[in-house]
């Protein structure tokens, strides 16, 4: 009898989402196979770099230069209709990692990743064409980047049905399901709220609160979500502005610990 197939499902969360790279690097180092991936929003971006290039050092690598890299000038203002970023900037960012004209089938691993169509609020999974459009669907955070445009529907961010995409890749065949969860639960945003009224603040950012309306309501649709799973790995990072990519090393750090504890019950799985 073979092994179990391993399914990687890797949730949305913006910047505190680069706790994949962690997890990946540490998932990578102990031998631990990843036969497939699903990933939504921030978790797509990731899952398709690796997909592309199944090397974790690389992809931390990209991590860290995105950490240090001006991305004003990545952002193209749209005309405030459907959103404030029209997204083909980081979509041709995103090209020179894994080329513009590569598709689904030309990926290394597995992958897919998962969209919402915002006029029936359908999930749409996407494993066909470039992988670029793709993953630019599911990034497409409502209110902050233009919906993408795909086969007559207009799509926009995957956490709005499936923020961490567990039953994605169950569906792809994978035997044993490990989700990543980067959205922390309400204790956990309190307790970072507590500790910063200690603390003077400015005003928060236009970015933030976008964000933060987005994921303070999703925590029970991310439970369900997990139910699919057979792991979950949720890495600490409730105190990550989910904006601010200054907090990139800190949040793969974050990753890295996260994966490290939660081997031994995978290797036990696997019979490793």
């Amino acid at each position: 009898m073979g092994r179990l197939k391993v399914g990687l499902a890797l949730g949305g969360g913006a910047i505190r989402g680069m706790a994949h790279v962690g997890v990946l690097h540490t998932l990578q180092q102990a031998g631990i196979p990843i036969d497939m991936i699903a990933g939504t929003s921030m978790g797509a971006a990731v899952g398709a770099v690796y997909a592309y290039r199944p090397d974790a050092e690389h992809l931390e690598k990209i991590a860290l230069e995105l950490r240090r890299k001006r991305l004003v000038p990545l952002l193209d203002p749209a005309l405030f209709k459907t959103g404030f970023i029209k997204g083909q900037r980081l979509a041709e960012l995103l090209a020179t990692y894994i080329g513009a004209a590569t598709q689904f089938r030309d990926l290394a691993i597995p992958f897919a990743c998962t969209a919402t169509d915002i006029d029936t609020g359908e999930e749409v999974v996407i494993r066909q064409g470039t992988v670029v459009e793709g993953v630019r669907a599911s990034l497409a955070i409502p209110g902050i980047f233009t919906p993408a445009r795909r086969g007559g529907r207009f799509l926009v961010d995957g956490g709005l049905v499936e923020p961490v995409p567990a039953k994605t890749v169950r569906s792809m065949g994978a035997d044993l399901v490990i989700a990543v969860n980067v959205m922390p639960d309400a204790a956990s945003r309190a307790e970072v709220a507590v500790r910063e009224r200690g603390k003077q603040r400015s005003e928060p950012h236009l970015l933030y609160i976008l964000l933060q309306t987005l994921y303070i309501g999703s925590y029970k649709l991310v439970e369900h979500c997990l139910e699919h799973a057979d792991i979950v790995i949720e890495p600490k990072v409730a105190y990550v502005n989910a904006g601010n990519f200054k907090r990139v090393e800190e949040s793969i750090r974050e990753g890295k610990i996260a994966a490290e504890a939660a081997l031994p019950v995978i290797k036990k799985r696997l019979g490793l």
